[in-house]
């Protein structure tokens, strides 16, 4: 398949059939049970020690990254937003997620989920910008972001109506997840960097398995939980993406 229009329309018709598709799904509120993490230990007065202090490694990266991307000579922030916006995203979501394992409930947890979101979508527009067209990407950054931050906000407003509704933050998160190696395999050809995007792909995937594995991970080795794991997986993703980015 060489047609790039073809190619496009493919990913445009996934979109349509997902966000269709989770209109048909009932609304899903946050299982309570979501905040009960299998470490809950305290140290040096900080409760949830380990949940909350494994949240460091994303407040470096995003620094680094920042730092990095306003030194360089070649770039520029009204060129390329997308890249600062992720770097912003990835710092404070250090600081939101350390919030809500501070004390873990709804209310804290939009301050874990609105950087995450603002991350997740600067990362899609950086994918389009680098695999099918700069100008677009850069168009659709502010439309994803205000997306990803709607639907936190959408979500948190629905919890406090008592119907929560997930679904459209459930779509945010996952289906760029779903697009991105999609988009990766059909556009060619790829940017120097590509196989760092793999790996980042990887870790994320790799965070997700800790983050199911809470308990199971816990009792198997009860000096690091499996969401203390997914802090450090989902951390590693800007740390590569940086490197590649350096080389």
């Amino acid at each position: 398949m060489n047609n790039k229009n073809e190619k496009a329309r493919i990913v445009i018709s996934l979109i349509f059939i997902a966000c269709i598709g989770i209109t048909f799904m009932h609304p899903l509120a946050q299982d309570p049970a979501y905040h009960s993490f299998a470490d809950a230990r305290s140290c040096f007065g900080i409760p949830n020690f380990w949940n909350v202090i494994s949240n460091l490694p994303f407040l470096v990266a995003g620094m680094l990254g920042i730092l990095y991307l306003l030194f360089r000579d070649n770039y520029s922030v009204s060129k390329h937003p997308a890249y600062l916006m992720f770097f912003l995203g990835i710092t404070f979501t250090g600081i939101g997620s350390g919030w809500y394992h501070l004390h873990p409930d709804n209310t804290s947890l939009v301050w874990d989920r609105l950087p995450m979101a603002i991350s997740f979508m600067s990362f899609f527009s950086i994918i389009i910008s680098e695999y099918i067209s700069q100008r677009k990407g850069k168009i659709l950054l502010l439309p994803l972001i205000l997306l990803g931050i709607s639907s936190v906000l959408y979500w948190h407003y629905t919890e406090l109506q008592g119907h929560g509704d997930l679904r459209l933050y459930i779509l945010v998160q996952f289906l760029p997840m779903l697009l991105i190696p999609m988009i990766m395999l059909l556009f060619r050809p790829a940017p120097p960097n590509a196989s760092y995007i793999w790996l980042m792909l990887l870790a994320y995937a790799l965070s997700k398995f800790f983050e199911s594995s809470d308990r199971l991970i816990f009792d198997f080795t009860p000096f690091l939980s499996g969401h203390t794991l997914k802090h450090f997986f989902a951390a590693l993703a800007p740390f590569i993406f940086l490197y590649g980015m350096r080389k």
